[in-house]
């Protein structure tokens, strides 16, 4: 099934099951926890509070002004790593909100796609059985056009597998009602306009990149809000 379909079955909720709200009192301790990578932790931001993560919780809280926010995201994580290390504690946190951004190391470190796609559903299954959060999950961003790979001979091999890790998250994401971000199409469209976007090293987003990222993941969390 091609990625835009699939994209579209999980954006439009490709699950029967009610797609989860947060919670309607405002006035509740909100739980967000962050799993994932080293885009989850911030690499490449000049501060913490520069993350996407640190940006997408000031603006939570100001919908929930008693929220606080876990980032559990590791430098070098794969899918794999978010299984078996920080899916237990997201779960002992008894979050609200999850989000999660995985895959780019499981695609430079030679991960199968299926493998991958198996990961996913665990993490999802998880969270959607052991925990009442609301989950986002975003589409990866096209690895092909940053610096790292534009001009070399990894370009068109890093860009096809940008788009069957995506399909597998398109998938995946379906399967357990999960909200989908799409950062791909986003990417294609305002990276090669605007290289800003990307750190130093040519690979991480810059300070204004994680601020466009939270700008998108947000649109995914506020369609989770529950009307009051």
């Amino acid at each position: 099934m091609p990625i835009v379909v699939l994209i579209l079955l999980a954006l439009l909720g490709g699950c029967a099951e009610r797609p989860r709200a947060l919670p309607a009192d405002r006035s509740v301790a909100l739980v967000y926890v962050a799993l994932g990578d080293s885009t989850v932790e911030g690499i490449g931001a000049s501060s913490a509070e520069a993350n996407y993560v640190s940006i997408l919780a000031a603006r939570l809280k100001s919908v929930y002004p008693n929220a606080r926010a876990v980032n559990l995201g590791v430098g070098g994580a794969r899918s794999g790593d978010v299984v078996a290390a920080q899916l237990p504690q997201a779960v002992e946190l008894r979050p609200d909100l999850v989000t999660l951004s995985v895959g780019p190391n499981d695609i430079t470190r030679r991960v199968s796609v299926e493998t991958y796609e198996a990961n996913l559903d665990t993490i999802f299954k998880t969270l959607t059985r052991q925990t009442y959060a609301a989950v986002v999950a975003n589409l990866l961003p096209d690895l092909a056009l940053t610096p790292r790979f534009a001009r070399g001979e990894l370009r068109d091999i890093v860009g096809r597998h940008t788009i069957a890790f995506n399909e597998a998250l398109a998938r995946a994401g379906a399967r357990h009602g999960i909200e989908l971000v799409d950062l791909y199409v986003a990417s294609r469209d305002e990276v090669p306009r605007r290289p800003e976007l990307i750190g130093a090293d040519g690979y991480h987003p810059s300070d204004a990149g994680y601020a466009r990222w939270a700008e998108l993941l947000w649109t995914g969390v506020e369609r989770r809000l529950a009307v009051r």
